[in-house]
């Protein structure tokens, strides 16, 4: 275990061993979901369900670690997944190349998972995972908008009832209410989103990772606790 010594140092033994036997699910292996996988298998989890039905495109290396020149074309789960296994090859991956809405929920396994992660960009598809992981009692944090925003310091951990600037939380907050869902964790940032006239949202290499790192932290705070 010598490559987690530095982290079981820090958080102790027990915990370290508990965070072994947790399954996570992460939706979305995009720019903020990938470095949540990264540091969550850094930091010694090893059983994931890894669910994006995305291929990498070249417009996706400003900001999404496992795209490069040379990954273009490839599925993000497939990769992902390898480099999972490269950085830890004790570790158990699902690789899911799917796209996840409410009327295909059925088919994937929510069963025996210790943490949901949502990092896609779908409003319905949000709402289904925070709503089977409520339904379920599984922990659940959700990402909110990463694009349109240039400054990580702005980022925040918050309830998603006491969320503000940010549009996608606006939606969420009305659409959770209406299902009378509470309590539910997100990352969302205080910064109001840059105005381009481009339908396309802006992106960059440093709020997207920052975002998913923050997600990480409270996964394993969480787990660990």
């Amino acid at each position: 275990m010598e490559k987690f010594s530095r982290f079981i140092s820090q958080i102790g033994e027990v915990s370290f061993a508990k965070l072994q036997k947790c399954k996570v699910m992460i939706f979305g292996i995009g720019g903020v979901g990938g470095y949540v996988v990264e540091a969550l298998v850094r930091s010694g989890i090893q059983d994931f369900i890894l669910i994006d039905s995305d291929i990498v495109e070249e417009s996706n290396i400003n900001r999404q670690i496992i795209a490069t020149s040379e990954t273009i074309g490839e599925s993000k789960v497939e990769l992902m997944k390898n480099r999972i296994i490269a950085i830890n090859k004790e570790a158990k991956v699902d690789a899911i190349q799917k796209f996840y809405l409410p009327e295909n929920s059925d088919e994937f396994d929510f069963s025996n998972v210790d943490y949901i992660i949502d990092c896609v960009d779908t409003v319905s598809a949000k709402i289904s995972i925070i709503c089977k992981a409520k339904e379920l009692n599984i922990p659940v944090i959700s990402a909110m908008g990463a694009g349109n925003k240039l400054d990580p310091t702005q980022l925040k951990v918050s309830d998603i009832s006491k969320t503000s600037i940010d549009p996608l939380a606006k939606v969420m907050r009305y659409e959770l209410r209406k299902r009378n869902i509470k309590d539910v964790k997100v990352v969302y940032s205080l910064e109001a989103p840059i105005k381009t006239g481009n339908s396309t949202p802006t992106s960059n290499a440093f709020v997207p990772s920052t975002m998913g790192l923050i997600i990480a932290s409270e996964v394993i705070k969480d787990l660990i606790k």
